[in-house]
């Protein structure tokens, strides 16, 4: 039996687990198997000293099996560093023989030589994956069959064919379908349908791969759906129109929209480009759950959840299957009842099973085959890294980001107050967040600490009433000045404010002047501004008793109150975890 688990021509039937072997070059385990699940075959002018050709069958006689055989840990080998010829019948007939050449080649086999690199020989190098998290916090490395891989993933042709490996930073939409396929999931999901886009999750990992955040949008969001082209079963493309104002999980499933249409909608939602998508139904949290053996989670209370069928005592749990479903889609007796606490206990889930992938607990290779089957199973994927060979690039490519630099965070909504059943963006505080991600500033609690580790300490900032500035507009759009003026003045309370016109010149930045005696004015307008340090530009003498800073609208200048530079700390009353907070309890 091969590591696939099909039965073998032959009496060289051997456990997957055995095929192993650890290389102590790369510090892995290699699977050694050639394309028709055997070993690599020997030169065909190289015989064993000592024993009869396999290749030739008057020199053998019978019906002798002439495959070579794989090479393992323990196998003796001829005196040329060669495996051994011949089937188990031959290699049986010389140990008996025991010739001086065979006693040889059973010494020069305790030095094994360094396998040679083939591009024919058929595995590859994998970063297990879980759903986009687990295949970027990666869980170890193991070689297994490429056609088995291959043959386990789906994909969709979403119009966007983006390299599995990037320079810049990678953005991965994680979708989680409500659809039913298989046995057993009667009672959740939409019969007949490719699902609803119930669990999405924008995953940016940053440029130097030092960090990630994971962006959970809430399911009943009100946003836009754009205009979306789907690939048709017959090769054309159907353009489907966008909607206005509607649920964001109708973003996929319905009229006919494909993950594609997510995609768009993540894009235009967050202003962030996305690179690629994974997406699994219900199915994949019971199989990759049931793969490694349980996941622990945390209840903070019991929960009897008739929805759901989820019940547990107060305290820690090991999950799986059917359980592990139930756990992250239970919400009516944990939290508000909403799907914000709903994504809350995935978060809780994800990271838990993040950190077992990375534990001791899974250095072994055939559990790693599990999870690998048991994930690629689960996927469908876009076209770019649609194959076992494109998913080994990208996932080695994202495997540095530490577990304690993954940072979950759930998009600000607040109720919407003509429909409480759905929730409506709180700019105010998403629009920060976003530009965060836009602009790949880490989440990770250490930002906003100096390199000693201690935070920066807090500049002295003037109150509202002080604030004296004129606003130019050296830049920004039409009108900037005076609707800056209007808001600082009725927003923030700067009533010393005032529209100084057009700049004499034009500034691809905006720029804030300030004497060192207004040092305290400058903070305060920098903070309502979102203004960069390199924004500030202070004079050398210091200014009289009402003259004013002067702030120049640049280029980059978009609206007031909307920060020009992404903050270094996650906006204050943003719900964000960390990954490797083993502390979290369902409430």
């Amino acid at each position: 039996m091969d590591a696939q688990g099909r039965g073998q021509a032959g009496d060289d039937n051997v456990d997957p687990a055995d095929q192993w072997v650890f290389d102590p070059n790369t510090g892995n385990y290699e699977l050694r198997l050639d394309p028709t699940g055997q070993g690599p075959a020997r030169p065909a002018d190289r015989k064993a000293p000592g024993r009869r050709s396999a290749r030739n069958p008057g020199a053998g006689g019978g019906d002798t099996d002439t495959r070579p055989l794989p090479v393992q840990r323990g196998r003796r080998k001829d005196d040329a560093g060669e495996p051994a010829a011949g089937g188990r019948a031959a290699r049986r007939a010389a140990e008996r023989a025991g010739s001086a050449a065979a006693a040889g080649g059973a010494a020069a086999g305790r030095r094994r030589p360094k396998p040679k690199k083939s591009g024919k020989r058929k595995f590859v190098y994998w970063t297990a994956g879980v759903v986009g998290f687990v295949l970027v916090a990666g869980c170890g490395t193991a070689y297994v069959i490429y056609e088995q891989l291959d043959g386990n993933i789906k994909k969709v042709d979403v119009g966007e064919e983006n390299s599995a490996v990037t320079d810049g930073p990678v953005n991965l939409l994680v979708i989680g379908t409500d659809a039913r396929t298989g046995k057993g999931d009667a009672g959740y999901g939409d019969s007949g349908s490719v699902g609803h886009a119930d669990t999405t999750i924008l995953m940016h990992v940053s440029k130097d791969r030092t960090n990630a955040t994971a962006l959970s949008i809430p399911r009943d969001l009100i946003t836009d759906i754009p205009d979306c082209p789907t690939k048709q079963p017959d090769g054309s493309t159907k353009v489907i129109p966008g909607q206005q104002h509607v649920r964001f999980n109708t973003s996929l499933g319905q009229e006919g929209r494909d993950p594609g249409c997510t995609w768009r909608t993540v894009e235009k939602l967050t202003g962030v480009k996305v690179n690629h998508f994974m997406m699994a139904d219900f199915n994949a949290v019971k199989d990759l759950s049931n793969a490694v053996d349980g996941v622990e989670v945390c209840a903070g209370k019991d929960i009897d959840d008739p929805k759901s069928h989820l019940k547990l005592t107060a305290g820690r749990h090991v999950v799986k299957g059917e359980q592990a479903l139930a756990f992250v889609r239970t919400r009516h007796a944990v939290g508000t009842g909403s799907d914000l606490s709903r994504i809350q206990l995935q978060q809780q889930f994800v990271g838990s099973l993040i950190r077992k992938l990375k534990s001791s607990a899974f250095s072994s290779p055939s559990k790693l085959l599990d999870v690998a089957q048991a994930a690629t199973k689960a996927l469908t994927v876009d076209t770019g890294i649609g194959s076992a060979s494109k998913l080994m690039d990208f996932g080695n490519d994202l495997k540095k980001v530490d577990l304690n630099k993954i940072t979950f965070a759930t998009v600000p909504v607040l109720d919407n107050p003509q429909d409480k059943a759905t929730v409506i963006l709180d700019e105010a505080k998403a629009d920060p967040l976003f530009k965060m991600v836009q602009q790949d500033h880490t989440l990770s609690k250490d930002a906003g600490k100096d390199k000693g580790g201690k935070k920066s300490a807090p500049v002295k900032k003037a109150p509202p009433e002080l604030v004296r500035v004129d606003v130019t507009n050296g830049g920004g759009p039409f009108g900037a000045a005076q609707e800056t003026v209007d808001w600082l003045q009725n927003n923030k309370g700067a009533r010393l404010s005032t529209n100084a016109g057009n700049a004499p010149e034009k500034l691809s930045a905006t720029r804030l002047e300030y004497a060192p005696n207004q040092a305290d004015q400058a903070a305060t307008l920098a903070e309502w501004m979102g203004l960069p340090k390199s924004a500030l530009k202070q004079t050398t003498a210091d200014a009289g008793a009402r003259v004013p800073m002067k702030l120049v609208l640049g280029k980059d200048f978009t609206a007031p109150g909307s920060p020009i530079e992404a903050p270094t700390e996650t906006p204050e009353g943003v719900q964000h975890v960390n990954a490797d907070d083993k502390n979290i309890c369902a409430k």
